[in-house]
Order: structure tokens, then sequence, then C-alpha cells
């Protein structure tokens, strides 16, 4: 059992750090012994009977001085080298003179970011930031562009557990990775432009033609696509005028069809427009005209209905309910009415969203949110691979969504070719393969079709998904798998924690794939030689209300 002290305007950040890193742990009390205790609040404390004390903290206490910790500041944001990863801090940051245990360091100066003090009672361990600082300005403002595509929550957990295990204590914990599956993956499609007859010489048309016929030339001699590619852009541009006339058909339309067959019998997520000729608001007043679609989800319920038939799921690509309570209960209510289902989740059209976003879609009680990504580059704008639940909801789930095909291959964005998106993209599954969490794509309906034909690409991710054991999951099932770990809870039978047992409470978890109860088994072992700690042992946890395992002094 963790023993925690921090700020008491840290307890959500706190609470929700321990629900992506779920381990047992508890608000520290006096009269409690712990094994471990994390300290960020600050350094005038005492901790009978406990063994480890990590502190963080991005400035000088005064016990560095008092344990000969002498503290540089250091400008924010820096990168921290921890082994072969590279770890952005936001916050404030302090380094130390070098140490034993520097493995952890400031990439600019070499100086080590943490510092290992040994004693009769207890050890110390100082890191030189604030932990949940980070965290919660990951969660509420996200990580700039350059940083997209690392996992920073991730490291920041993996470097707390390599320091308990360090210690030479055991260690359990519920990692996010269905029992069964290496991670979890939710492809997703947002239904932007269902049919190009609905468009008349607008700014859709006109980006259709040029890139169909100037941008395929320019992309066929620097080597971005082929021949056929070519011809087949230049034979849709040709094709339009007889497509107004009903003389051709609408190669836009179909697109259910496509993915469907390229699927082949994954679950995959649909977000649909509610209402026409909307553009809705941004956060400087009315958004661009161009933000407004040319259809309505009601225009295709047919569609709608042949998706859900095939186990696919249908969402809100909301207008402005990423801002408004009664346009957020309008929306949803809509895509409820078409789909028969009390259960609808929200991506937000153009990813528009604000801080109070999860506080407006949980009062309308939105099934999750699908928002929070990037729309110029991929990677993780929150940090983590996680689903998680934002700082400012209660109950409103955040699914991350990591990879959108215009951020991958627009010339305005990364313009990648399909070869390099998928490079990209196979990094991207590296760190869910390492980590675990949830890999969320963004294909949108007419990527598959002319002038993008951005299929190639697609098909290689999702072999590779296959081939890496992803559970495809809708992204209903997705949160809700989430929602079932955090419903773990570790009951300890006395104040001593020399007994207890992990209960599962949620009772919707049946159709879903099992958690997993991860062993870290006890090794002394030093910061420096933590790389080659043992093996960890995983065990299946079963149905929700049992009594998972006995314990005898700590939870294994």
């Amino acid at each position: 059992m963790i023993g925690v002290i921090a700020k008491p305007s840290e307890r959500r950040v706190v609470a929700e750090f321990f629900e992506l890193f779920k381990t047992p742990w508890e608000w520290f009390r006096n009269d409690s012994r712990y094994e471990v205790v994390l300290c960020t609040s600050n350094d005038d404390f005492e901790v009978p009977g406990a063994e480890l004390v990590v502190i963080y903290a991005g400035r000088e206490l005064c016990t560095d001085k008092d344990n000969l910790f002498e503290a540089y500041s250091t400008q924010s944001p820096a990168v921290l080298i921890h082994r072969q990863d590279r770890l952005p801090i936001y916050g404030d940051l302090v380094t130390f003179r070098e140490a034993e245990s520097a493995f952890l360091r400031e990439e600019g100066s070499g100086r080590p970011a943490m510092c290992r003090w040994l004693s009769d009672s207890p050890d110390i361990v100082r890191i030189g930031y604030d932990l949940f600082q980070e965290i919660e300005l990951l969660l509420t403002h996200g990580q700039p562009p350059e940083f997209a595509q690392i996992p920073t929550v991730e490291l920041h957990i993996a470097l707390l557990r390599e320091t308990i295990l360090s210690a030479g204590f055991e260690l359990i914990e519920v990692p996010p990775i269905p029992y069964g599956y290496q991670f979890v993956a939710c492809l997703t499609h947002d239904v932007d432009h269902p049919a190009i007859a609905n468009h008349r010489w607008d700014y859709t048309i006109a980006g259709f033609l040029y890139r169909a016929a100037i941008g395929s030339m320019i992309n066929l001699f620097r080597g971005r696509i082929g021949l056929r590619e070519l011809i087949m852009n230049l034979g849709a541009a040709v094709r339009l005028p007889f497509v107004y006339l009903g003389l051709a058909a609408d190669f836009w339309q179909g697109f259910e069809d496509r993915y469907l067959a390229l699927e082949q019998g994954l679950a995959s997520t649909y977000f649909f427009i509610p209402f026409e000729g909307r553009a809705g608001n941004c956060a400087r007043g009315a958004a661009p005209k161009r933000r407004a679609a040319r259809y309505c989800a009601i225009d295709l319920a047919g569609t709608i209905r042949r998706i859900m038939a095939n186990g696919c799921e249908v969402g809100l690509h909301g207008i402005d309910a990423w801002l408004d309570p009664a346009a957020a209960r309008k929306e949803l209510e809509e895509i409820r009415r078409i789909t028969g289902s009390s259960e609808v989740g929200v991506r937000m059209h153009w990813l528009y969203y604000g801080q109070q976003s999860a506080a407006i879609l949980e009062q309308t009680e939105a099934a999750y949110d699908s928002t929070v990504g990037y729309r110029e580059t991929v990677g993780y704008r929150a940090g983590t691979t996680q689903v998680h639940k934002p700082l400012e909801a209660d109950r409103l789930l955040e699914l991350p969504l990591h990879a959108m095909d215009t951020a991958l291959f627009y010339p305005a964005y990364l313009g990648l070719s399909q070869k390099q998106a998928t490079t990209v993209l196979m990094k991207l599954i590296d760190s869910l393969v390492r980590f675990g969490g949830c890999l969320t794509i963004n294909w949108h309906d007419r990527s598959l079709a002319p002038e993008r034909l951005w299929g190639a690409c697609y098909c290689r991710v999702i072999s590779d998904l296959r081939d890496r054991n992803a559970w495809f999951a809708t992204a209903s099932q997705a949160a809700a798998w989430f929602r079932k770990r955090r419903s773990v809870v570790f009951e300890s039978d006395d104040d001593t924690g020399n007994g207890g047992r992990v209960r599962i409470l949620s009772d919707n978890g049946d159709n879903l794939p099992s958690l997993r109860l991860r062993v870290h088994p006890q090794r002394s072992i030093s910061l420096t030689e933590a790389s080659r700690l043992p093996e960890f042992k995983d065990r299946k946890l079963e149905r929700e209300g049992e009594v998972q395992c006995a314990l005898a002094g700590n939870l294994t």
C-alpha cells in the first residue's frame, strides 16, 4: 500500500493518477504503516515506520540540504532522459549534483533529476519535479505537438514503478491490458462528406478538384503515389459533371460498404453529424461557414441501420455540443432517436473542445467523449494511451484520439506518403504493445475514395494490429472495459496491510475481456540495475464481486 501526501487542491488529480496506475494506495494516515510514502505536499513531515519515501518537488526543499542534495533550478519546459526514453517536463524542475542513482538526467545539462539517500529509516528518493502538477497539466492542457508521440503519463508511471521495485518491494497492479490481448484498438470514422453530389462549387469541391488533378500530378512526380492512383483521381474529376447529372455513380457514396469489406467483421465506430447547414460556434464566435455539413443524420438512416446491423456503433459528430448544454441535448437526442440507443458517445466536428466541454457532455449523459486529439499531427495530446476521466468531470470518460488520416496526409499538416504514415503509426502501436492502453484511429468516410485513396495505409495498419493481438472494440466497448478496470478496489484486512483481496465492483462487464492482475515479485536491486528487473506474473481477474485472492504479507 502506498500512502500519499499531497496538497488538498491535488485530490482529483491524485485520484485520477491512481486510476491510470491501478495499484493499492490511500491518503496518508498517521495511524497507519506504509512501506512506501509518496509526497508532493511539502518537506515538513514525519513518516513513522515507512521504509521508502519518494519526494517529488520542482523546487529546492529543506530536506535537500539536510541530505546533501544540492539543487539547481532548470527552466521549463525541459526534457529528462530516463534510460532510452525522453520525458518532457512542463512545470518546475530542479536538478542535483552527481549521484549514484542518476539514471534520470536533464537532457541539456546532463545533471541528474533524481537522487537517493540511504539511511536506517526511511530511505529517501528525491525526484526534481512535481508529479501531480505534471499529470494535471497533461490531462487539462495537453502537450505541444513537438512532444506528441511521447506517452508521457505512461513514462511517469514507469518511473515510479521502477523506483518502488528497485527498493526491494513487491508491487501489484491492474494494467490497462485486457486479458488475452496486448492492448485495445478502436477504429473510428467521422462522417463528414457522405456524397460528393451534395457539394456544388463550394470549398469542398474546389479542394477535391485541386487535389485530384494538380495535387495528384505533384504527388506522382514526388513518388508519393503511383500511376494507378493518378488515373483514378483524374477519372473521378472528369466524371464529376456526370455525377451531378445522375449519369454516373457518386464515388463518395457507399463508404460503409468499403469499410465493412476492408475491416472484415471488426467492430468500429462511426460518428454522424445530426443537422445540415449548421456551422456552429468556435471559441471566438461563429465558426467558419465551411464547417457546416451538407447532410443530416436522418438522411442516412438506412446507412446507420446497416452499420449497426453489422455490429458497429454509431455516435454523435457534434456541432455545438462542446460548449452549449442545450445544443448538446438536442444533438444527442437526434442520434438517440435515429439509432434507438440511449448510450451515445461524442466526437466533436473539427475536434472543437474547451475546458468545460467534459462537464457539459456529462450533464447531457453522453456515454463517452472521443475528441481530445491533434488536428495537425498524431500522438498523445493528453500524454496517455489510456481512456481516462477529465478532471472537470465526475463520470464521463475520455477516449483519446491518437491518429487521424488528414493529419498524416494533408500537406498543411504532416504531409506524409502512405509508406511514411504507416511507419509513424507502427511507432504508436509499439508504444501500445509496451504500455497497454487503447489506440484510437480516425479514418474519414471519404478517405478510401478518390481523391484521397488512403486505403493502403489503413489496410497495413489493421493487419499489424491483428498481428500484435489487439482487441478491436467499439468506442463504447473500450470505455466500458476501462470503466470496469476503474471499478477494481484493493481491500486490506487490517491496518497493518498484512492481508487483503482484490474486488471488481462493475456489474456490466460480462461481455468484455477479463482484467488481469499483475504481480511484480520482490527483489532487491539498485536503480542503476533496474532495467534487469525480473518478469512479472499475470493472472486473470474473474467476474464482478468475486474475491480474487487471499493475501499474506502484501497483495499478491
